[in-house]
């Protein structure tokens, strides 16, 4: 990669560093002036909401540090998009213009850095860097010595001496890197295809997607044969599944570099390099490509919450310290996940995270970023605690320079690509947090429902289906702002996970091993069956304005998620997907696929997550029935789990000829047909009350859709 026309900038940074503190002064001096004139102006997010009005001051406050935080950026950078091209000059690229390959690196407190690997036959002290004094090392190996030293996929390793010794370590910002089968030691590579992957015609824009079906898909276990799967194998087999299935964006998870494989990808090492697990960074974008021919959008989980501690190939101590790209002390430390927490106030940590966050987009096309643990960065206790109240999101124990972080990313992911989806991982409610910076947000498209599948795991592991509320129900279903767009989901990888259970698991336990053919009888499996469409169409048609779901488990995948490991003595058996079980006609897995299927279609026709929220029309307690209206479309959701009522009678909002368009008790879904598809309902006119009625067979364990297709006159 070409970096001369980026030197200058670099160097510009040199120069200006020193005066940098006064740039920042005056930025924040012109802020305290403001707000010593006069009252500070009430910012947006809390004018549509009276609730935050005792913290007024502190969400302004939260706009003011971002803006001096741009503010300095720009004053030393020019903007916040140059800033992030650090991915362009630190690492090893090569140089066309001055003919030379050129390896970068910051290392503020080392004492020596030297490069060493393929290129000098591992001479580990041959090829020292040279400091400058704001802690970059460089060198420079021109092509007329070392031109054919340099080759791709020639391996490397960067020697660094500090107060800690001499140890070998990975570059920071290293984009491929391998490890060695037999002694598992993992090394830097030079990525230096000799033709660039062909993005011609590659013009995809989310923005023209109106609703979003997300497919959450882990790349290295999306394959049924044992062992792990690969970018190609994606590409061509599962691809054209999801489309087929109705969904329009892939979440990619585990995508940077991660030593152990049993991390899901959350433990990162090397955070400029793809997965070498799952195939070369060629093979990714070719994943991607294919993707956007079919119309699909493709974002990455993103982790930028947490690091791993491994010292030998992550960051970690990597110039000596504890504090170079993380928090001194136990600060650094997280408690819970055994990893290591950014210093998201340091302006070199901030470069590093930004330009992660621009090469993903702009080297390999992604769409977006679902940032993961977002609740762990925003609060100095990750998120543990009891009470949530206004002062625990403005005042006490909040990560403010987290905070800045993520509105600076999401600044940047738009500016970079305006279509870019961003995606809070939160499950405390941050307000505003998905809402525009200029109001006083921190700027996400997005927040995940988490507390929607915490709520059907719950009622699944401690009711039994007579104890469900249908009130309750209803309840967290809609428990959002409007103006906070909610990604609605059952269940997703942490449910599917060893530890935990699946929605088909919970519902139909050993039984879904051995009583899915279409031959057995099973009231287990019955109910499971019955139970799994329902929560999920209830889900989708109330839960938010998108809707997520991981990979097998729309068809009821029987086996939890368990990768290899000593207690399993190393076996693929668990980490796979076996996609024979939705095409088997056999079994009764396919039901439940062609209700997820038949589910989205409905979705996207009547534009049903577009709509927000539902209208209820009729709550019944002791039928477990809940009706409402969204779309121009006709609910009734009847959780009973033995009542069925012919003749049932409900209001509805407008007369007319009501016809049935989706049936969850249809064989075709592997329910018991008791319903006659095909008969027109009438609503009745009631001149008593002025209203009218609708009656239909109320089915128990079914959720029946109905279309009003004729209007009648109001006095029929």
């Amino acid at each position: 990669m070409n970096t001369q026309r980026y030197e200058s900038l670099f160097l510009y940074q040199n120069q200006v560093l020193s005066s940098f503190s006064v740039c920042l002064y005056i930025v924040k001096q012109k802020h305290v002036g403001e707000m010593e004139t006069g009252k500070p102006q009430m910012m947006k997010l809390v004018k549509n909401d009276p609730w935050l009005e005792p913290v007024a001051g502190e969400v302004n406050d939260r706009y003011m540090r971002y803006k001096d935080t741009i503010g300095g950026i720009k004053a030393q950078w020019k903007s916040l998009s140059k800033f992030a091209d650090a991915y362009l000059w630190f690492g090893l690229h090569h140089d066309s213009k001055l003919k030379a390959w050129i390896y970068r690196e910051w290392a503020p407190n080392a004492q020596d850095l030297y490069l060493f690997g393929d290129f000098n036959n591992w001479q580990r002290y041959s090829h020292r860097l040279n400091p400058d004094k704001y802690g970059n090392w460089e060198i420079i190996l021109p092509d007329s010595e070392y031109g054919e030293r340099f080759v791709h996929q020639g391996k490397i390793k960067v020697m660094v001496h500090s107060d800690q010794g001499w140890n070998e370590r990975l570059p920071a910002y290293i984009t491929r890197v391998i490890q060695d089968t037999a002694t598992k030691d993992f090394a830097g590579q030079i990525w230096d295809p000799p033709k660039s992957f062909d993005w011609e015609n590659d013009n995809f824009d989310l923005s023209t997607l109106n609703d979003l079906f997300i497919y959450e898909c882990h790349p290295g276990m999306a394959q049924e044969r044992e062992g792990i799967g690969s970018f190609w194998e994606f590409a061509d087999d599962l691809i054209p599944y999801i489309k087929n299935a109705g969904y329009n964006v892939i979440q990619l998870m585990a995508i940077a570099e991660h030593p152990y494989y049993g991390s899901f990808g959350y433990h990162v090492t090397n955070y400029f390099a793809v997965s070498s697990r799952f195939g070369t960074p060629e093979e990714l974008k070719y994943l991607i490509k294919k993707a956007h021919e079919q119309g699909i959008a493709v974002i990455m989980d993103l982790v930028h919450s947490h690091a791993a501690k491994n010292t030998n190939e992550g960051l970690n101590m990597f110039d000596g310290t504890d504090h170079q790209y993380f928090h001194a002390g136990p600060r650094g430390n997280h408690p819970y996940w055994d990893s290591k927490c950014f210093d998201y106030g340091k302006r070199e940590v901030q470069q590093f995270l930004l330009s992660n966050v621009k090469y993903w987009i702009k080297e390999f096309h992604f769409d977006g970023f679902r940032f993961d643990g977002v609740t762990s960065m925003m609060y100095f206790d990750h998120g543990y605690r009891e009470i949530w109240d206004r002062d625990g999101y403005f005042k006490e124990g909040v990560e403010w320079d987290a905070i800045t972080y993520l509105q600076l990313a999401n600044t940047l992911a738009h500016q970079v690509k305006p279509s870019a989806l961003t995606i809070a991982e939160d499950v405390t409610g941050m307000p505003g947090l998905c809402r525009p910076i200029r109001e006083g947000g921190i700027g996400f498209d997005f927040r995940l429902g988490m507390a929607l599948p915490d709520y059907w795991i719950k009622i699944l592991k401690e009711k039994k289906d007579e104890d469900w509320d249908i009130h309750e129900m209803w309840t967290v279903m809609n428990d959002r702002l409007p103006d906070v767009k909610t990604i609605a989901y059952c269940e997703s990888h942490d449910q599917a996970l060893v530890g935990d259970q699946t929605i088909a698991f919970r519902l139909m336990q050993s039984e879904i091993y051995f009583k899915m053919s279409r031959e057995e009888e099973s009231h287990i499996i019955d109910r499971g069956i019955a139970l799994h469409k329902m929560i999920r169409l209830f889900t989708l048609s109330l839960g938010g304005q998108a809707y997520l779901n991981f990979m097998g488990n729309e068809f009821g995948h029987p086996d939890w998620i368990d990768f290899p490991r000593e207690g399993n003595n190393w076996s693929h058996q668990y980490a796979r997907r076996q996609w024979s079980l939705a095409l088997n006609e056999k079994l009764k897995y396919r039901f439940l696929g062609d209700f997820d299927k038949q589910m989205i279609k409905l979705a996207k026709a009547y534009k049903l997550l577009e709509a927000n929220f539902g209208r209820q029309i009729w709550m019944d307690h002791q039928n477990k029935t809940v009706i409402f209206e969204k779309s121009g479309l006709l609910f009734v959701f009847n959780f009973h789990l033995a009542g069925s009522i012919p003749d049932y009678a409900f209001c509805v909002p407008e007369p007319g000829d009501y016809r049935l368009i989706l049936n969850s008790d249809s064989a075709l879904f592997g329910g018991h047909g008791r319903l006659d598809e095909s008969s027109v309902h009438t609503s009745i006119f009631n001149p008593a009350d002025n209203t009218h009625t609708l009656k239909i067979y109320n089915i128990n364990r079914s959720v029946q859709v109905f279309e009003r297709v004729m209007p009648v006159k109001a006095d029929q």
